[in-house]
């Protein structure tokens, strides 16, 4: 298939810039995957719309400040410290690799090659502080990615929550704002390392949790730290010459049980998102046709019309880019071909009835 067989028209001014006034207001396309028919409802409906028996599945990662800005060190290959004032240099870290270092995108990335080394300061230091953080650019690869060794610090996390700024996404275009350090993240994230929220888990409010729990819908989590395998843009005119950077996911003992329990026993499994998604086929991948067994590693599953999906029977999501990752993955969840005509007819529904498109917002629920 060509990647350009999943574009879709949008108006700029559908691109949600701010999340809604009240957490849990969005409005949800319902659609349903036997006919390949929609229709508008709200999210607060899910309780209703979810049956006793279901298992929700989301994702806990925390957004981290990923975001940050640094000046070159003058000089490069040494250790000298004091800040080239030839431009600020903007750097999202996308996964921790471990210790010090960082994949990160780096811009403008012609300026910072192997050998650089950055420093960090507060928004408002002055050029005779001492930087709060130090990296050297260890390695380059195509499209502004760079690999970061940080020096060692007592609480590297402590501050990145002082000089950091919440990633949001390039489409939004305004400057993060003190109400995104909460709002950019889900009430139930717990594990921090993703680069970019996920998005379907922004809907929830504990009240709505507190709903579905008392309507015997059973919720449990995974981990995936979003990064550029979810994100990436798409370079390849094929769809199968698409391969996605991999990310770090964890699937606790307790969800492993409830999945294996929930299949076994035929109760449908619903995803929080397209990263929950990925992560329970590509444990059931690993799987082999055998119960899924509790661990913590990578993938870099790309799903795509043709995929079978082994574990997902329910799919709540964002509307997502036009010729996006994404969006083929959803088109393969509501039934591969057929599937993304009917999906690209849902989207031009929403285009219609001015439904507020990516990560702030409206979702759609596949069924």
């Amino acid at each position: 298939m060509r990647v350009k067989d999943f574009h879709y028209d949008l108006p700029e001014e559908l691109i949600a810039q701010t999340p809604p006034a009240v957490r849990g207001t969005s409005r949800m396309l319902v659609f349903d995957r036997a006919t390949g028919s929609y229709r508008d409802d709200h999210f607060r409906n899910l309780p209703d719309i979810l049956k006793a028996g279901d298992l929700l599945i989301l994702n806990d990662s925390r957004v981290i400040p990923a975001r940050l800005y640094a000046t070159r060190a003058r000089g490069r290959h040494t250790q000298q410290n004091s800040p080239d004032p030839s431009g600020r240099i903007e750097v999202l870290l996308t996964q921790h690799i471990g210790a010090g270092d960082w994949s990160a995108l780096v811009r403008p990335s012609r300026k910072v090659q192997p050998g650089e080394r950055l420093l960090f300061q507060r928004a408002n230091g002055t050029a005779a502080d001492a930087p709060l953080l130090e990296a050297e650019v260890l390695s380059s690869d195509d499209f502004g990615e760079r690999t970061l060794r940080f020096e060692h610090v007592e609480d590297f996390q402590a501050i990145l929550e002082t000089i950091g700024h919440m990633p949001l996404p390039p489409y939004i275009h305004r400057e993060d704002s003190i109400e995104d350090r909460e709002r950019y993240q889900t009430v139930f994230s717990h594990e921090p390392g993703s680069a970019a929220a996920p998005t379907a888990g922004l809907h929830f409010t504990p009240e709505i949790l507190a709903q579905l729990r008392q309507s015997g819908i059973q919720t449990e989590t995974i981990t995936l730290h979003v990064g550029l395998g979810t994100f990436q843009p798409v370079r390849a005119k094929q769809v199968e010459d698409i391969h996605l950077h991999t990310e770090q996911f964890t699937l606790p003992v307790a969800t492993a049980e409830a999945i294996n329990t929930a299949m076994k026993e035929g109760r449908r499994i619903i995803a929080a998102g397209t990263t929950t998604t990925r992560t329970l086929e590509h444990c059931a991948q690993q799987a082999a046709g055998k119960p899924l067994q509790p661990h913590s590693g990578e993938t870099g599953i790309f799903i795509s019309p043709g995929y079978e999906f082994k574990v997902v029977s329910g799919l709540l999501t964002n509307f997502h880019l036009p010729e996006s990752t994404l969006l083929m993955l959803v088109s393969a969840f509501a039934g591969g071909e057929r599937g993304r005509e009917a999906v690209l007819a849902a989207y031009a529904h929403a285009v219609r009835q001015k439904y507020r498109f990516f990560s702030y917002g409206d979702c759609m629920l596949l069924l």
